[in-house]
């Protein structure tokens, strides 16, 4: 059995059975002054209001795959640990197998991709599955890599993921590499860990720290893992623990998950004081529906989403299962920056959970046949604020106009043509919700609207004389029936940068 399998023999040997709390800390709230007590009447204490019962959430459209939807190949004894990013239409996945790259024999990271979570999924050089990174021989991550976490910000990749020197060395570590396209890793941070074991306690299970999974909010680069050498972790290391930076290598500005909320700490390794669940191998997204983290782990009857407000005071939402067979390791289908797919029918309503995950028990115990599962939570309170209507950004929707309304940004920029609209929003819905009239309008975009395009090759449409929107191409001001004018840099830069309606574009 490799290091990397000891905490999955760990959970096979005692279920771990959750309580409606998890491991969450009770927020007292403070008590209420009351009204005026008649002169003769001593004023009593009142109590503190008690919490809000969690809001329980519909599902409905149950869906999966009907077998096994990717494979290791060769002679490969498990495929377990996804991580998958919908992006421009294909699912993309990477996990941890076996394929007998690493020198010495270890675990490898896998990628494969598919435009349908029902599979196949396959390599792009046409492979069942191309290996993306091994052991590194000499390093932390010496035998084993694992576990993988895959984010995209900006122009950039990053792969965090459990390293281990050995199949018994003491204390695992977490490591992260970036890439371009995905696929061609490089080790960041020199090739150490970014993470290591807390040592807050000593427990029989000495699997140290892992199992990490990584999402981008507002700027901040959350990371949940496992640390079984924390204070607050179960009785068998179980425990989900959580860091923060704005720095995706978390080197500098680190905050971590406290009783108390999150608190600047002076390293990666400070004490881990608070769990968020009780669980091994879980994964996580932000839900900008439910203004919410979710937070996915395995319990009795399959995948169990745990649900956390932004700053981790309340479980507002009852948790919810996706039920089926499992093995090991649940990966939530997600963005690119590890947020909830929009439903393109009702973004505002629905939310939909699939998720990615081992079935099995294959060669040895070891955990395989890779399946999806997957429903959708239904009659979801999102756009409820302008706050919440983020939802709705790059989504278009129809105009009282007689035109079309794409946000972008908590406003609304008025589009005459539809056509225009097809090729810029990431969907079109086919009614408005109420939320969009409260959002300003930050421009009208008429047809023949004056068109301009830059020397390196941008293109915009200006409206009120020097609003510049970007639109991407000059087949789409053509659309517009625009007639692009070439400008000169400095023509360019006299204009008035207003938004880049490009950037929803699938």
């Amino acid at each position: 059995m490799s290091r990397l399998l000891r905490l999955v023999a760990t959970l096979s040997a005692s279920v771990v059975l959750l309580s409606s709390c998890d491991a969450g800390v009770t927020m007292n709230q403070a008590e209420g002054t009351g009204g005026v007590a008649p002169p003769a009447e001593v004023k009593k204490p009142q109590r503190a209001a008690p919490p809000k019962e969690p809001l329980t959430l519909a599902a409905d459209r149950s869906r999966g795959s009907a077998g096994v939807i990717a494979v290791g190949g060769g002679d490969s004894p498990y495929n377990y640990g996804p991580t998958v990013l919908v992006e421009d239409g294909r699912n993309r996945m990477w996990w941890c197998s076996q394929l007998g790259v690493a020198v010495p024999a270890g675990d490898d990271l896998l990628y494969a991709e598919s435009a349908s979570l029902t599979g196949p999924f396959a390599g792009r050089d046409g492979s069942v599955a191309q290996p993306v990174l091994s052991g590194s021989v000499t390093g932390f991550d010496g035998v084993h890599t694992c576990d993988p976490s895959v984010i995209h910000v900006g122009q950039t990749y990053y792969l965090y993921y459990t390293g281990a020197s050995g199949d018994h060395a003491h204390g695992n570590a977490i490591g992260v590499a970036t890439s371009t396209d995905g696929i061609s890793w490089q080790r960041a941070n020199g090739g150490q860990p970014i993470i290591g074991p807390a040592y807050d306690t000593t427990r029989d299970n000495t699997y140290g720290a892992g199992q990490p999974a990584a999402l981008h909010v507002n700027g901040w680069f959350y990371l949940m893992f496992t640390d079984t050498t924390g204070s607050a972790a179960g009785w068998n290391g179980a425990g989900q623990f959580v860091l923060r930076s704005k720095d995706p290598l978390f080197l500098a500005g680190v905050q971590a998950l406290g009783v108390r909320g999150f608190s600047a700490v002076s390293g990666t390794n400070s004490p881990r004081a608070r769990s968020v669940v009780d669980a091994f191998s879980a994964d996580w997204m932000w839900v900008e529906a439910l203004d919410a983290f979710a937070i996915a782990h395995e319990t009795e009857t399959g995948t169990s989403i745990t649900f956390w407000n932004a700053d981790f005071t309340v479980q507002p939402y009852a948790r919810i299962t996706v039920p089926g067979p499992w093995r090991e390791g649940p990966g939530l289908v997600r963005t690119s920056e590890g947020h909830a797919p929009i439903a393109s029918d009702d973004p505002c309503g629905r939310v939909p959970i699939d998720v990615v995950r081992a079935t099995v028990d294959g060669a040895a115990g070891a955990p395989t046949d890779l399946t999806h599962f997957g429903m959708d939570l239904a009659g979801v309170p999102g756009c409820a604020t302008k706050e919440a209507a983020v939802v709705l950004d790059g989504i278009a929707v129809p105009s009282p106009e007689r035109t079309t309304d794409l946000v972008v940004g908590g406003k609304v920029v008025r589009l005459e043509r539809r056509s225009v609209t097809d090729r810029l929003a990431r969907t079109v819905l086919a009614h408005r919700p109420a939320i969009v009239d409260q959002l300003p309008v930050a421009a009208s975009i008429p047809a023949g609207a004056k068109a301009v395009r830059s020397p390196d090759g941008r293109t915009g449409v200006v409206v009120e004389d020097d609003e510049l929107w970007l639109i991407g191409s000059a087949e789409l001001a053509a659309l517009n029936s625009s007639t692009v004018q070439q400008t000169t840099e400095a023509e360019w830069r006299r204009f008035t940068p207003a938004g880049d309606l490009t950037r929803f574009r699938r």
